[in-house]
């Protein structure tokens, strides 16, 4: 059984549009944040009517620009998270964010996800000939409004992309020993807040599309390994 997550309506809807109804999938709206998001994750997790053996978390992202990461990613290009990072959660000055060292005040900020669920869904993306980008992905608690303020964050965690909820999946899940995999579509790039740049509809839609080809191809997978499974292979 999978749970897929999202942040919001819009962006589940997209999901469930486009891969239907099947007895292997729930789905879950966290909310917007990382503390909403924690909260209504962990709460549904620990009802004991639902059992699930992989969390995928879907959404939309900002991406930073060509000189904050080696790899940059454009407007509606597909993401896959290798980690993720609670990007300004730490001390803030006026030029940059330092994380917390004091081995007397010791916290955890830095998530890797699943490396077999990406690995399948890489595969899935590359049978399909969908060009994506993976890496470093960076939760914040407030999105960066200006460019000045996504190059402190981008540059201190070497991001790929900006998101609200994906550390707190990513915590979640480690808590409940649940592997996780995320996937998102850029909407715009981190920089001098300006909406009408923004493709925010195209973009959920687009994750969720690539998130439902991806399901289908886990669910064959599983599908594949039960058989051999049942004859012996």
């Amino acid at each position: 059984m999978y749970l897929i997550t999202a942040a919001t309506d819009m962006e589940l809807a997209h999901f469930t549009n486009a891969f239907g109804e099947n007895k292997y999938i729930q789905t879950l709206v966290t909310g917007v944040g990382p503390v909403e998001t924690a909260v209504r994750l962990t709460s549904w997790l620990g009802n004991s009517r639902n059992t699930v053996s992989s969390v995928i978390n879907l959404g939309v992202a900002g991406a930073y620009k060509k000189d904050i990461c080696e790899t940059c990613a454009n407007v509606l290009d597909i993401c896959l998270a290798e980690r993720e990072i609670l990007g300004d959660f730490g001390i803030a000055f006026d030029d940059r964010i330092e994380r917390f060292t004091d081995s007397s005040f010791p916290v955890t900020d830095i998530f890797a996800l699943d490396a077999a669920l990406l690995g399948l869904a890489c595969r899935a993306l590359l049978k399909e000939k969908i060009e994506f980008h993976s890496g470093t992905f960076v939760t914040v608690s407030s999105a960066s409004g200006t460019a000045r303020r996504g190059a402190i964050v981008g540059k201190k965690n070497r991001g790929l992309c900006e998101n609200m909820e994906g550390a707190a999946v990513a915590r979640v899940c480690k808590e409940f020993t649940l592997p996780c995999l995320e996937i998102r579509c850029i909407s715009n790039m981190v920089e001098n807040r300006d909406k009408s740049r923004w493709k925010l509809q195209q973009a959920s839609e687009r994750a969720g599309a690539v998130t439902a080809l991806v399901m289908h191809f886990l669910l064959s997978c599983h599908d594949e390994s039960s058989l051999k499974s049942e004859t012996g292979q």
